[in-house]
């Protein structure tokens, strides 16, 4: 039996029930006094579930179906073209079928690999970015498919996205400070100078239906927070603080937002970091762009003021955001195995 099995799975009036729809149009248009209200709402998903939709966010629905678009180019070439990006160190470019495992959840023992491929993207930096030049961690440059198998577009079309997703999780930060109780600009260092930001191109074919199999095995995220797009074809879990996993329907014009492990930390632990997985069942392939924003890696990542008292003291040390990656990094991808220690030179802070 599947894990998402395991509990009798909600009705999609219930899910919609749990995971609530929140408008972030007013806000975004400058309405007055719409952030507090806006923050409350935000408090109350985060605090009760982990996940909520987003309503009002302002990204035309042709760009979202570019982006699925050219997701179903890439994924359609020959797979020699696509292992010639492989990903690099800084998890960059393209992941084959069966080449992640969760060993890094705490939610489910993983014993098979995933059953996804997927292209990675990041800020599209120059060759000669300081960063570039300096070899520094995390700070590396996108692989973009080469001749004969260029994809005209394709590069142009994928950044138009990540620029799109990477605005509205910046424009998303004040509504989460407040809710909070930090004030609305608190996290503008934290993101300040290019922040850690990751798009998911990922392509799930039928899950196989053997035992412990998974397009995705359960697992948190290790962002900050999550923007998700999909398709029609089903296959997300999320499992509720009840233990019930429920399956997220579709609601057009919106994005379903999560929180990530970096989130829960920063809250000790007041909001949630939701776990969740895919299993596709069916005939039919699955597509979706997960969206990761998260703060710059040479920031101290420590639990906000707010979230401390006498009663409720800090659960996690401050800790490097980059160590904190590379950490991930290591424990869920084959190719990161026995690289480098998470410590980074004290020049990169």
């Amino acid at each position: 039996m599947h894990l998402f099995q395991q509990h009798a799975p909600a009705d999609a009036d219930e899910a919609v029930a749990q995971i609530p729809v929140i408008d972030f149009g007013p806000y975004f248009a400058g309405a007055a006094g719409a952030l507090a209200p806006l923050a409350q709402a935000v408090r109350d998903a985060c605090e009760r579930v982990g996940f909520f939709y987003i309503a009002g966010h302002g990204v035309p629905h042709a760009l979202i179906d570019g982006a699925f678009a050219e997701s179903r180019r890439f994924h359609a070439l020959p797979l020699e073209a696509k292992l010639k990006l492989s990903l690099d160190q800084n998890n960059v470019g393209y992941l084959p079928m069966n080449a992640s495992t969760q060993r890094h959840s705490t939610v489910h023992q993983a014993t098979r690999p995933n059953e996804n491929e997927s292209f990675f993207v990041i800020v599209d930096r120059a060759a000669d970015h300081p960063d570039v030049l300096a070899g520094k961690p995390l700070r590396g440059r996108n692989q973009w498919p080469q001749p004969p198998h260029e994809l005209p577009g394709f590069r142009e079309n994928v950044n138009a996205y990540f620029t799109a997703m990477n605005a509205l999780g910046q424009r998303m930060l004040p509504a989460f400070a407040v809710a909070l109780g930090m004030p609305a600009d608190y996290f503008e260092p934290l993101f300040a100078d290019d922040p850690h930001a990751t798009l998911r191109m990922l392509h799930y074919p039928p899950t196989s239906g053997v035992d412990n199999a998974f397009g995705q095995g359960p697992h948190t995220d290790n962002s900050f927070l999550t923007i998700l797009a999909r398709m029609d074809v089903p296959g997300l879990g999320v499992q509720l603080p009840s233990g019930e996993w429920v399956a997220p329907p579709l609601i057009p014009g919106t994005f379903l937002v999560n929180l990530g492990n970096v989130m829960r930390r920063m809250s000790n632990d007041r909001f949630r970091s939701t776990p969740h997985g895919v299993i596709v069942d069916g005939r039919k392939d699955r597509y979706s762009l997960a969206y990761f924003h998260s703060p710059n890696p040479y920031r101290t990542i420590e639990v906000l003021p707010s979230c401390i008292d006498t009663g409720h003291p800090a659960k996690y040390a401050p800790a490097l955001y980059a160590d904190l990656i590379l950490e991930f990094f290591r424990a869920n991808y084959a190719h990161q195995k026995g690289h480098a220690t998470a410590q980074m030179p004290n020049r990169y802070v």
